[in-house]
């Protein structure tokens, strides 16, 4: 027998947040090489470029505002659970539930709304770098402004979903171990 179509749907988004988060984080080795090469070449040899310093910062917006999404999936975002801890399953879920649809997706619409008509004007001109020898692609570095919150909020759709389905009984919570305080 099939999952129900709510619990294929959180499968699929949480997949989707997983794949994204997976594949951005290799940005970060990326990341470090090029800010090594800037420095020996800039430092070594004098050289430098203005779209490699750059992509830097491209690949800085990447990884963090595409992998907000990543992180909400796998509980990584601050919280402070004094109480949260101790709670058991179904009332946890009601908290994410709460969580979810009165602040996390709230907060993300409204980045979303205000965010959008700056990134289309970005696009609308094909807005490059302000800098000779610059990337002339600032409006993709742009779009993930409206990504980012497009990204959370599937992912806060999930996470509310998946409240329900736990609070329903519908699947069984996901038992995490407990983690050691520093």
């Amino acid at each position: 027998m099939s999952p129900p179509f709510t619990l294929r749907l959180v499968n699929a988004i949480d997949a989707l947040n997983e794949r994204i988060g997976r594949a951005i984080a290799w940005l970060t080795l990326i990341m470090v090489v090029v800010t090594f090469a800037v420095v020996v070449l800039r430092y070594g040899f004098n050289l430098g470029w203005i779209a490699m310093q750059e992509s830097i910062t491209y690949m800085h917006a990447a990884v963090f505002m595409l992998g907000a999404g990543y992180t909400l999936l796998h509980d990584g975002h601050v919280r402070v659970d004094i109480f949260y801890r101790g709670m058991n399953a179904k009332r946890k879920a009601a908290i994410d539930l709460f969580g979810a649809l009165f602040l996390l997706l709230p907060t993300f619409v409204f980045i979303a709304w205000v965010s959008w008509e700056y990134v289309a004007d970005a696009w609308a001109v094909h807005e490059g770098s302000a800098e000779t020898g610059g990337i002339p692609y600032r409006y993709l570095l742009k779009t993930v402004i409206v990504l980012m919150p497009a990204l959370m909020i599937l992912q806060g759709l999930a996470q509310a979903l998946r409240s329900l389905l736990v609070m329903t009984g519908a699947i069984e919570p996901v038992i995490e171990p407990m983690h050691e305080e520093v």
